[in-house]
């Protein structure tokens, strides 16, 4: 069925870190023709940015002046998405070590995600938005058409972190999985917005799966509620 036949509607992917949610999201994105939103490389990118003006992540009141002033813009791009912040392309910067460790902490904080959430809202207004982060469905877009909660056992997902890194990584896997569940932990004790699946949102525990089937199984889901929508419109 052509996607353009069906009714736009928002897609929210939330879950935990290295669940797959930005490959998954993006993939979801190209086969219904919709506009994909990496709202974690948001929160990277003001990570990035305070890192580099030397502050400290727990700073809450300066990042968060930081945050509303910062002119963050997601392009499309071959690999996914290019991260420009006040014109600068920080694509492969957001991926580092030192805002891997740091960017929940930024997260965390109550002016960062409000900021955030507002620049998401304005780019989901339109529909036809596939968006993943970790308060998608709970929080930035609650009526988003379909949500979905991605997520995989820790290990799993270090893995796939640790493969991602090439041929000489900074960490060993172990460590990897420690910060992850550390990352997971800090993620759901947040006072603002925390990492929760949203009642109405369809669980997939990716372990053990291919992207391909999961992709899948989520176009068929989007598919169907587009093709509700549009029943009712009629």
């Amino acid at each position: 069925m052509n996607p353009h036949s069906t009714f736009p509607i928002n897609i929210a992917i939330d879950g935990p870190a290295g669940a797959g949610k930005s490959t998954v999201a993006r993939l979801v994105a190209d086969r219904m023709r919709y506009i994909y939103v990496d709202t974690g490389a948001m929160y990277r990118a003001v990570t990035y940015i305070a890192l580099r003006q030397g502050l400290s992540p727990d700073d809450s009141k300066r990042i968060g002046e930081l945050a509303e002033r910062l002119d963050i813009v997601l392009l499309p791009d071959d690999e996914g998405q290019r991260v420009l912040a006040d014109g600068e392309d920080i694509t492969s910067q957001i991926r580092s070590l030192e805002v891997n460790r740091n960017v929940s902490r930024v997260s965390a904080i109550e002016a960062v995600r409000l900021r955030m959430a507002d620049l998401q809202r304005q780019m989901a207004k339109s529909k036809g938005v596939v968006m993943d982060g970790r308060d998608i469905g709970t929080h930035v877009l609650p009526d988003a058409e379909l949500k979905v909660f991605l997520t995989a056992s820790p290990r799993e997902r270090a893995i796939r972190r640790y493969r991602e890194m090439g041929e000489a990584p900074l960490v060993t896997l172990d460590q990897l999985e420690h910060e992850i569940s550390e990352r997971d932990r800090m993620d759901r004790e947040r006072e603002f917005a925390p990492l929760v699946q949203a009642l109405d949102a369809r669980y997939i525990d990716s372990t053990g799966r291919s992207i391909e089937e999961v992709v899948d199984e989520i176009v068929e889901w989007g598919l169907k509620a587009s093709r509700t929508i549009s029943a009712g419109e009629k």
